[in-house]
């Protein structure tokens, strides 16, 4: 089992979806991420919160073995987001967004975080995705997201990162922004000319591609009779993907294309429930069975 690390928000979250509401529950990207990782292989863990921060919720992600020798607690608030959706669930809408102690957030490396075998630079500031590649010697593989934000404010900065990472994770919407182009094969040739090896880009509820110099692989969402959620479904995503590939060391495209199976599954359960409360009960006999039944979504033969 190798070591993975992420940099990225842990935040608090108040969310309204046509199913119900809820308010000041565990959010941010690496809460998601390092969650859904923590399934197949050891997290280690770099983020803020503020003094407000529940116990409990710390109670929680140690319980899933992620350490959190990386996550700061400074005086102030933690990070708060609040959003809804509406029966449109592939687009959430800000409402209010507090910073607080992520405003001033300078990743900090402890000495025992020093050598992942995987890197995932969460949607932070490109200049802070920089200075965590200085402060590292180059993992085998480096991973990292973005946002529109980020894209639109500080595009030359997030090209310096992508020339140094294997692997982009973006969504659709922020891989057109990126690409400047509504074709994404056409953004997929412009973004693998730039650096990264393998661009993901997540779908919704239409899945995933995945594009490298190679090949193009897809695959759907898993069909859901019930949605409640689906904040930091993308982030689950990425946990599960990235978490599948730092367990087995495997960087064969089949590992690739297998471990996005188990991304989407880990993202298939997160949107079952409110904030990580599917991901708190789930054990891993659920994901063996959902990725066999993800399987054979698309399995077929050749009787031709």
């Amino acid at each position: 089992m190798g070591k993975l690390l992420v940099v990225g928000s842990v935040a608090l979250d108040t969310v309204k979806t046509p199913f119900g509401e809820v308010s000041e529950v565990l959010g941010g990207s690496a809460t998601y991420f390092s969650t859904a990782a923590s399934y197949f292989t050891s997290v280690d863990l770099i983020a803020v919160v503020g003094e407000d921060f529940p116990p409990r919720h710390l109670a929680f992600l140690k319980s899933r073995g992620i350490d959190l020798t990386g996550l700061e607690r400074r005086p102030g608030a933690t990070f708060r987001w609040r959003g809804e959706y509406t029966h449109q669930l592939n687009e959430a809408h800000t409402l209010d967004t507090k910073l607080n102690v992520f405003e001033t957030f300078r990743p900090k490396i402890p000495e025992t975080y020093q050598s992942p075998d995987l890197l995932f630079l969460g949607n932070i500031d490109p200049e802070l995705q920089l200075d965590v590649l200085q402060k590292l010697s180059r993992p085998p593989l480096v991973a990292c997201d973005t946002m529109n934000f980020w894209i639109n404010g500080k595009r030359d900065a997030l090209w310096r990162v992508l020339e140094q990472v294997d692997i982009l994770i973006i969504n659709d919407g922020e891989a057109r922004a990126l690409g400047e182009d509504t074709n994404l094969v056409k953004v997929a040739h412009k973004v693998l000319a730039r650096g990264p090896k393998h661009l993901i880009i997540k779908r919704g509820e239409y899945g995933v591609l995945m594009f490298n110099e190679k090949q193009v692989f897809g695959a759907p969402a898993f069909p859901l009779e019930d949605v409640r959620d689906p904040t930091g479904a993308g982030d689950t995503f990425a946990g599960g993907f990235l978490g599948y590939l730092t367990a087995t060391g495997n960087r064969s495209i089949e590992a690739f294309k297998q471990a996005i199976i188990f991304g989407s599954v880990m993202a298939s359960f997160t949107v079952e429930a409110f904030s990580l409360d599917r991901l708190r009960i789930l054990d891993y006999k659920e994901i063996q069975e959902r990725f066999r039944d993800f399987k054979q979504l698309t399995h077929f033969e050749d009787i031709a």
